[in-house]
């Protein structure tokens, strides 16, 4: 029986799942490691994703077209490229991004967001202000780039067949507790990355609507907001490198819990989010390869 099975991979870790946050699951844990923790068949995936980090305000007149374009890269390629709209400037939170009741009275910033603006802000090639996206974080001379060099970019990398590392995520979701826990798969096909590998989650809002000011620097309180970067799991900027205690035999695996804000505490509806979950070089900020994983499918 066991010799005519398909091969299991992400065997439950010890180790590893002292990390998790068990109360989450609402029941008894060891029914979760016996029944529920998820394992992944072959990775046969062969194509590169994008990830495009377009950094905005709500108060930045130029960054609604800069928005559209990116949704629009998006929905030329819904599986392949996705958006990250992180509200933060070069100096953290700015003119742009900073609140002003009654017109601009939502706060999109979150820590995570505001302490990678900073950083991008003085070093890697800087960035001067908004609005400015990464492709991939490809650094061909400075990290960011404004968005008239996105489609090229964009389609520069989806034909790009250095597919470096493979990608898969499973999640389970218990609205009983507002918990979820995310187990995700690296597949290094470039070998020699490894030790420069790391991995980040961002948590995202698919879409809200609320107050932008419009390149006329009218205002707009009918504005739908996407692709809302709302922070990262583990509250950790830059991700964690991988290492070899993420090792089982070829591949890495990572497991995450986390709690879902939920609307009754006036926050987040988790059918209205995503996660991206991304691997980079932790030298270079280069994004091998990203994937898209619901949290209610």
């Amino acid at each position: 029986m066991i010799s005519s099975c398909d091969h299991v991979k992400n065997p439950y870790p010890v180790e590893v799942n002292l990390e998790l946050d068990t109360t989450l699951y609402p029941g008894l844990w060891s029914d979760y490691e016996n029944n529920e923790w998820p394992s992944f068949t072959q990775n046969t995936n062969t194509t590169k994703n994008v990830l495009i980090e377009d950094f905005t305000g709500h108060k930045c007149v130029f960054c609604p077209a800069a928005a559209e374009l990116a949704h629009q890269l998006h929905e030329e390629n819904p599986s392949r490229v996705f958006t990250a709209s992180m509200h933060a400037g070069p100096d953290g939170i700015g003119d742009f991004q900073s609140v002003s009741p009654p017109d601009y009275p939502l706060d999109f910033t979150n820590p995570e967001g505001v302490e990678i603006g900073l950083y991008f802000g003085e070093n890697d090639g800087g960035f001067p202000g908004n609005p400015r996206g990464t492709i991939n974080r490809f650094n061909n001379g400075t990290v960011f780039q404004s968005p008239n060099q996105w489609t090229s970019m964009v389609n520069d990398q989806l034909i790009s067949n250095a597919l470096k590392v493979n990608i898969q995520s499973k999640l389970n979701y218990y609205p009983e507790t507002n918990g979820a826990f995310l187990h995700v798969e690296l597949d290094p096909i470039d070998e020699s990355i490894t030790s420069k590998l790391g991995i980040a989650v961002y948590l995202i809002e698919d879409s809200l609507v609320g107050d932008q000011k419009m390149i006329d620097n009218s205002h707009n309180s009918s504005y739908i907001h996407r692709d809302i970067h709302r922070g990262n799991l583990n509250g950790t900027a830059f991700g964690r490198p991988v290492s070899s205690d993420d090792l089982i035999e070829e591949n890495y695996y990572i497991n995450y819990s986390f709690k879902v804000p939920n609307q009754l505490d006036g926050q987040y509806n988790a059918s209205n989010m995503h996660l991206l979950v991304y691997a980079f070089n932790t030298e270079t900020w280069e994004i091998y390869q990203v994937v898209k994983q619901k949290i209610i499918p």
